[in-house]
């Protein structure tokens, strides 16, 4: 084995070539615990000596060893002293724990077929590991091969970008072919050669080097530490970082020390405290300075002075700190665990608490930490994303705009538009056997379009079935699964799919589609990634008729850029059909295509194979050569997907609103779509003095225009 990596100089040769770790059973000990067994003790010291009443014991447990000024006996402090610190030690270790994984059972598969057990741990760059379905990736690997067709393997990634929806990975067709056949795998002598570690959990660029030719490697190939497999029996990976080098530890900050209000307060009480009581040990020190002086004196035959008291002076600062000792019952030491008693029964309230239970999963409320009850009375600020968090991620494809038309309404008898209800009839679409079931449209117009032959429709859905990344699954026959990275893809594939252009499968070279009940195969020549700059993701194909077609979706705010000046009308029509999709609060993307010359896109394919095998500013000279596609593009329309809100979004957010909890969203929704999901959650209210709209593309012009705003709205 060999494996480059930018950073480093030498080249990592593998001694065994068939090192293999196949992971049984495997639990990883990527430990997000702040303490250990070596440094419980010294670190939760330090901590809970932060407290100043900890502390203020601490001392006067050292001022009692002194004999010349105690007054008490120095167990009287250490007893009470190490109670509290017993229970609060016991308390943050169970808090802890919680946060512990178990150790890693891993078996080692050696180049002689012997299985042994080893740890994890030992796992290094160019070892091949087989992850089993439902167990985490260990370290960042590139996928060679799965128990799928055509190399694909499902991950969750929840734990990487919070997302449920299940992500495809494919392999490379040279590597998915050697499948789990362990004397293949033994035999492959490929190079890779990849960017340095980084925190970029999107990106990767790398290119491996087998039998003689180069093949380049993405981020779609490449399996993350934290990853969970999911729907596939088994997969094998080529590791690549490990340790620290993976970019889930890439972005793993380190770990702060936090303390709530409460702790706060109780210090700034306990600092009163102290500072009265230093005051009643001076007025005391002082008193008994000036006694001594003119009484004292002349008491000494009967109150004699000590050997080391020399002056009234010396005895008034001695018995300062006696005060101090002897009046140490007015520093609560026994509050601090008061407080944590009344912590623990918080949080068990929390935990039994009926409101907080989510029937659907049968699924109570979890308090991780003692101190989430406190912690929860912070917050001033809530920041939110929209999808999948006020939505339920779930897309239903409800409304289109096709060559100007608009599809999707429902009317009455009289033609006038109404609501969909219950009562409302659905478009029967028994007529499709590979139709979803599950799909509701209620304008049959669209239907009759596609049954009419209309070109404009046809090219329209054809795009939809044809421009995405959704994979499908056909375990019986007739019945297909799509598995989708995004909700939106699958909703529109989805759409395609009732109205007569079934996505059925696809390879790397080739995407198979039932185009009314006829099986059509597109050759798929290149796919031109979505990114968020990009906000647009288009596909090159050959059609079987020998035509090589662009087709393109994306957000309307960059596609009308790209259209050809003869549809202006059309973009027109069409920018106002998406207002009015945008004002009732649904997700928008407009759809267009254009048909390119062979000559013209042979030069175009040389220029993007140049910019996809370059390992330096790759992403940029892509972005130059896809520019040079996407462009005199020929509309064809747009969609309209509705993404619910959770239930009890509105209610949440007025109960947030009423504790004064300022609340962010963030979203990439056109602005009218956001206002509306802004109302409907209850964000802005028909209450509210004016809404504004800050354009400013620097900090500079950010602040002035919120100046403005401010001197504005004080002075009216």
């Amino acid at each position: 084995w060999f494996c480059f990596q930018e950073k480093v100089s030498d080249v990592f040769p593998r001694q065994n070539p068939a090192r293999f770790f196949i992971l049984e059973q495997y639990l990883y000990s990527r430990t997000t615990s702040r303490y250990s067994v070596l440094n419980f003790l010294p670190l939760n010291l330090f901590e809970q000596f932060q407290r100043l009443a900890n502390a203020y014991f601490l001392i006067l447990l050292f001022l009692q060893l002194i004999p010349q000024i105690s007054s008490l006996a120095w167990y009287t402090t250490v007893i009470p002293l190490m109670v509290v610190l017993s229970i609060t030690a016991v308390k943050d270790a169970i808090d802890d724990m919680v946060k512990w994984l178990p150790g890693p059972l891993v078996l080692h598969f050696s180049f002689s077929y012997r299985i042994k057990e080893d740890k994890w741990m030992n796992i290094q760059v160019g070892d091949i590991i087989k992850l089993k379905n439902n167990q985490p990736v260990t370290a960042d690997m590139l996928l060679l091969s799965s128990s799928e067709p055509c190399g694909l393997t499902y991950i969750e990634t929840a734990e990487l970008d919070g997302e449920t929806n299940l992500k495809v990975k494919q392999a490379i067709s040279v590597t998915s072919d050697l499948e789990d056949n362990l004397g293949l795998l033994s035999a492959f002598d490929g190079k890779v050669r990849c960017e340095s570690p980084n925190n970029k959990l999107d990106k990767f660029t790398g290119i491996l080097t087998y039998k003689g030719k180069n093949y380049i490697l993405d981020h779609d190939k490449l399996l993350l530490r934290g990853c969970i497999i999911r729907n596939t029996d088994w997969c094998y990976g080529l590791v690549i970082y490990t340790g620290p080098d993976t970019k889930l530890m890439q972005n793993c900050g380190k770990s702060t020390f936090k303390r709530t209000h409460m702790d706060h307060l109780l210090n700034i009480l306990v600092l009163w405290i102290f500072l009265f009581l230093g005051s009643m040990c001076f007025i005391l020190a002082i008193g008994h300075g000036i006694w001594e002086n003119k009484k004292g004196y002349y008491f000494q035959d009967f109150l004699p002075w000590k050997e080391y008291v020399s002056s009234s002076v010396v005895s008034a600062v001695l018995i300062f700190w006696s005060y101090f000792i002897i009046l140490n019952t007015m520093v609560p030491i026994s509050l601090y665990v008061s407080v944590e008693i009344i912590r623990l029964g918080n949080s068990y309230y929390i935990n039994w608490d009926r409101k907080m239970f989510y029937a659907p999963k049968n699924t109570p409320a979890q308090a991780r930490t003692t101190t989430l009850n406190e912690e929860l009375g912070q917050v001033k600020y809530v920041f939110s994303d929209k999808t999948g968090t006020l939505t339920q991620n779930i897309m239903v494809f409800n409304k289109c705009s096709i060559n100007g038309i608009f599809y999707g309404g429902v009317y009455d008898k009289k033609g006038q538009r109404v609501e969909v209800s219950e009562e409302t009839e659905k478009v029967d679409f028994s007529y499709n056997k590979l139709a979803d079931p599950k799909f509701s449209f209620y304008d049959k117009t669209l239907v009759e379009a596609v049954k009419k032959g209309d070109r404009w429709v046809h090219l329209f859905f054809l795009s939809l079935s044809l421009c995405h990344t959704v994979m499908s699954e056909e375990k019986v026959e007739g019945k297909l699964i799509y598995q989708a990275q995004s909700p939106d893809e699958g909703a529109l594939v989805t759409a395609a799919r009732n109205f007569g252009f079934v996505f059925r499968s696809r390879t790397s070279e080739t995407i198979t589609v039932i185009e009314r009940g006829e099986t059509k195969v597109y050759q798929l020549l290149a796919i031109l990634d979505f990114n968020n700059v990009r906000k647009r993701m288009s596909v090159i194909v050959r059609t079987p008729e020998d035509r090589v077609m662009l087709f393109c979706k994306g957000a309307d705010t960059i596609l009308s850029q790209l259209l050809h000046p003869s549809c202006r009308s059309l973009r027109d029509v069409t920018m106002e059909h998406l207002d009015d999709f945008a004002i009732e609060g649904l997700r928008t993307l407009m759809v267009a295509y254009r048909e390119l010359d062979n000559a013209f896109f042979q030069a175009w394919r040389k220029k993007h194979s140049e910019a996809c095998l370059s390992l330096e500013n790759r992403e940029d000279k892509m972005s130059d050569v896809y520019e040079e596609m996407e462009k005199d593009l020929m509309l064809l329309g747009a969609t309209a997907i509705e993404d619910k809100l959770q239930d009890g979004v509105p209610e949440t957010i007025t109960t947030l609103n009423k504790a004064k909890i300022k609340m962010w969203v963030l979203t990439g929704d056109k602005q009218e779509t956001a206002v509306n999901i802004a109302y409907a959650c209850n964000i802005f209210g028909d209450e509210m003095d004016g809404m504004f709209i800050v354009e400013g593309k620097n900090d500079e012009t950010v602040r002035q225009e919120l100046r403005y705003r401010w001197e504005n709205f004080h002075s009216s």
